[in-house]
């Protein structure tokens, strides 16, 4: 028989239990680390924050509050809180309504039929043109952009007035002259306008259109759709977001053209060519209602919120 092995105690188990944080060591808050991540994520972007405060956002609010008062330049002594009275003065205010509608033409005829159209198709033939015409032509438009306003304005001017150009080339032509910038001075201005920021469109329409591939239209080609065909059913919908971006800008900086017609026309004869900037330059300077003024100027503000609401709101939608 063999001998029994000797029995030995079973060891002690420790109970399981589950890990926790170290004694004297407490767990910061989720919440707090990611707000501290936050906070320090945007500390580079400070500076730029505080400057479109400092010059942006702090002019825009003290122009609302002026909006609301009877403010003038000359003959008080302290101006007064006057609620919308400003606001119902402009809408009541024939002058007003008539600069309205002169911008919105003014915008309409030199932004968005214009500029637009004509930049696209600037671009579009310059894709197919030879590189000297290119050269060329890309400097002639370029240059009447980057020409100042004052500068430009006062070229359009003699090309207008009633010894101009103009007159000049249809007296050549045995065609009748007149006096444009009296008989047609919003056309006037709104060709003035064209003719110095189509460049503009042309440049954001040659990139957009520089990045279409080539075997696209090539096989709409092959396939047998014409011009007319592959510009509305391939280029047009493939640079729709840059159109809307186009348009965009465009429209922005229409609304507040000040300088090109104020040389042209001053915003005559009469007020047939005076624009909301124009109108609103007049009521705060040269009537000394800066109340007033200022009230026109924050509705133009407004419109330009909704043009750019508008256009941002198309841009979301995918092609």
């Amino acid at each position: 028989m063999t001998a029994a092995a000797p029995h030995r105690p079973a060891p002690d188990v420790a109970p399981t239990t589950s890990p926790g944080p170290a004694a004297g060591r407490p767990a910061a808050p989720a919440a707090g680390r990611r707000l501290l991540r936050s906070l320090t994520r945007a500390l580079p972007l400070s500076p730029a924050l505080a400057l479109l405060i400092l010059f942006l956002a702090g002019p825009i609010a003290y122009c609302a509050y002026i909006a609301f008062t009877d403010l003038q330049l000359t003959g008080q002594a302290h101006s007064s809180f006057v609620g919308f009275d400003n606001f119902r003065t402009a809408f009541h205010d024939e002058a007003f309504l008539n600069a309205v509608w002169l911008t919105l033409v003014f915008t309409v005829l030199s932004s968005l039929v214009g500029q637009n159209t004509l930049g696209l198709a600037l671009a579009a033939l310059m894709q197919r043109a030879s590189k000297p015409v290119r050269t060329l032509t890309g400097g002639i438009v370029i240059t009447a952009w980057v020409l100042p306003e004052v500068v430009a304005g006062f070229l359009l001017y003699a090309f207008f007035r009633r010894e101009g150009t103009l007159n000049a080339i249809l007296h050549w032509l045995h065609l009748p002259a007149q006096n444009w910038l009296f008989t047609l001075p919003i056309l006037a201005v709104s060709f003035a306008n064209v003719w110095r920021g189509t460049a503009f469109s042309m440049l954001v329409y040659s990139a957009a259109l520089g990045e279409i591939p080539k075997e696209i239209t090539e096989a709409a080609e092959v396939d047998g759709a014409g011009g007319w065909r592959r510009l509305w059913h391939i280029t047009l919908p493939m640079i729709r977001r840059s159109i809307g971006t186009n348009l965009m800008l465009n429209t922005l900086q229409t609304l507040s053209v000040f300088g090109l017609i104020w040389v042209m026309t001053r915003g005559g004869p009469g007020n047939r060519s005076q624009t909301l900037p124009l109108f609103m330059y007049e009521q705060a300077f040269q009537n000394s209602m800066i109340g007033y003024g200022t009230a026109v100027a924050l509705l133009l503000l407004l419109v330009g919120s909704l043009f750019s609401l508008v256009y941002m709101r198309l841009l979301r939608t995918e092609v």
